[in-house]
């Protein structure tokens, strides 16, 4: 039995030193050593000089085909490593090497009429793939006798055993009914943005289970915004096996992005460090590119930086910063302690203010619970959603980052209508009892069945708000008090949260509007992006200005200033 871990948990180490992320030799040298032979012999056609893969690889490049190649045993014909996972930054040949992977794979494979498949978002994506591979063909007279190339339905068919690669475009082609031995997934970060991606991937890979010897390979960049859907999922996943909190040995991962301690500083903007994330820097990517498009990108706007970060230096995005975005956007995440939920602001607090916005049947609903931090006077916020099933279906394009959400638990995806107000009354009067709330506000538009919920109690009738303690939050320009007064809060930390990736999406696609002296917020000038819980944000906000007398609780924290408070929570 081979003795071997795929983790790799002193990878921060290793990438700043410049060697592997590949701990382990191949478990079968001598099948790594014929499927990288092959590889090498794959000429470029598009590099000067036509040369071969051998002549201008890089080492990190030939130790993942090695192990790909060198993880099937030729005793059993079963392969040890099933799946691997490749996260690099954009330009350093991920499609050169897909192409390269996939020519190896149908070169070396003794199956009749096996499937091998390059799986891409979209058509173009899909020729970055075919046209490398149909040009290896052309460069080398014995691979021209021995596969035929189809560029109208991108197939590469092997004359003798009549295996082909076929490279299939998700966004036009079906992939039903595929029986893969090999599966490679372009550009696994698009896919997070379909919303039946995950069906997609479970019905192209489902070939493997009757082939041992199959695989599948991820090969992506981490996207412009958030991770969401299947990428936030494989991405986790990767992560947590590469750090050795998930044993697995049949998944591979190998990730080259900025240690924790480079993000937090930056360091990824500086040129000395860009090999970190470019392991073909010198080579496919150009230094002087990167410092030049850099600069332009500053020039510009930080949208773009943002852009430019996460595709080129492969940088994750928490947030979307776009134009016109709210100017608490810019510390949002900064303000992010390590937990704070309802029952923290329950236990903590001196008084609560609760705000309430939307509820459509494509909308949001979003509450957000503000408790005053007793002895401190910290701002302590706390935001929860509901959404109609029928929303993902009309916002297509959000479901996948829903159903994220819903993972979080801060999203709640109900089928009967009026169970999200139920839901939201239930959380009003929990904090009722407690005796720390003070007041509700809410939208002055639409409110009839929230203030009917609230008024009218529980299901015995219980825990009825009178009605002069729900507020209607006037909205538009008028809101320009609140926003200011949030957007400087969480700028000086004096109020936090827990990071709640719904609430990095809302405050993301928040676009503010000049109203002569004062700007305004408005759903309408955020587009397709969903604001709710952030509106909610801003009606409890309203309420806690006033200055509430304090109703109660006590804190671990009484007498402590602001950085301790944070230093307790954070555990720094």
């Amino acid at each position: 039995m081979i003795n071997y871990t795929t983790a790799c948990p002193d990878w921060e180490r290793r990438i700043v030193a410049g060697e592997s992320l590949i701990t382990f030799p191949p478990l079968f040298p001598k099948e790594a050593a014929h499927g990288l032979a092959i590889f090498k012999e794959l000429r470029l056609r598009d590099v000067p000089g036509c040369p071969t893969y051998g002549q201008v690889g890089r080492k990190w490049e030939f130790d993942f085909v090695a192990s790909i190649f060198g993880s099937c045993d030729p005793d059993t014909d079963r392969r040890l490593i099933r799946e691997f996972f490749l996260c690099v930054a954009k330009k350093n040949d991920k499609s050169g090497m897909a192409a390269g992977i996939m020519m190896t794979a149908l070169l070396e494979n003794i199956r009749e009429a096996a499937e091998f498949i390059i799986i891409a978002p979209t058509m173009e994506v899909a020729n970055n793939s075919f046209f490398p591979a149909r040009n290896m063909i052309k460069s080398d007279p014995e691979l021209a006798d021995l596969l035929k190339p189809q560029d109208h339905i991108r197939q590469i068919t092997h004359m003798n055993t009549g295996a082909t690669l076929k490279i299939v475009a998700a966004d036009s082609d079906t992939v039903s009914g595929i029986k893969g031995t090999g599966v490679l997934i372009e550009e696994l970060w698009a896919f997070g943005k379909k919303p039946n991606a995950a069906n997609m991937l479970i019905e192209a890979t489902g070939g493997l289970a009757a082939r041992p010897e199959g695989f599948v390979i991820y090969l992506t960049t981490h996207a412009d915004e958030a991770p969401a859907g299947v990428f936030k999922d494989k991405l986790i996943y990767a992560r947590e096996v590469r750090d050795g909190k998930i044993e697995n040995n049949q998944f591979l991962p190998v990730l080259f992005e900025y240690p924790e301690s480079f993000l937090k500083e930056k360091k990824y903007l500086d040129r000395k460090y860009f090999y970190i994330s470019n392991p073909n820097l010198g080579a496919s990517v150009d230094e002087d590119f990167i410092i030049r498009k850099l600069k332009q990108a500053q020039d510009t706007s930080e949208e773009e930086v943002q852009k430019f970060i996460a595709k080129h230096l492969n940088v994750e995005m928490g947030m979307s910063l776009k134009s016109q975005r709210w100017a608490g956007a810019d510390f949002w995440e900064v303000a992010t302690v390590e937990k704070v939920t309802l029952e923290d602001l329950l236990e903590r607090s001196e008084v609560i203010e609760i705000g309430i916005d939307g509820g459509g049947l494509d909308d949001l609903l979003g509450l957000a619970a503000v408790g005053r931090e007793t002895g401190t006077g910290l701002w302590l916020l706390w935001t929860r959603a509901w959404c109609h099933a029928i929303a993902l279906e009309r916002r297509k394009s959000e479901a996948s980052k829903y159903h994220d959400f819903a993972k979080d638990g801060d999203l709640i995806i109900v089928e009967n209508i009026g169970d999200d107000i139920k839901q939201v009354g239930d959380i009003v009067r929990q904090c009722d009892v407690s005796g720390l709330l003070d007041r509700i506000g809410v939208d002055q538009a639409g409110i009839g069945a929230i203030v009917d919920e609230l008024e009218q109690g529980d299901e015995k009738g219980e825990g009825a708000i009178a009605h002069d303690r729900i507020v209607g939050i006037p909205q538009g320009w008028r809101l320009n008090g609140a926003i200011k007064t949030v957007e400087r809060k969480v700028a000086e930390k004096s109020i936090v949260h827990g990071g709640q990736a719904m609430m990095l999406w809302c405050v993301g696609n928040a676009r503010v509007e000049p109203r002569g002296n004062a700007i305004s917020i408005t759903k309408q000038a955020s587009g397709t992006g969903k604001i709710d819980p952030l509106m909610a944000v801003f009606n409890a906000s309203s309420l806690m200005a006033m200055n509430p007398e304090a109703k109660g609780g006590r804190s671990e924290c009484d007498g402590m200033s602001v950085e301790e408070q944070i230093r307790r929570m954070t555990g720094k």
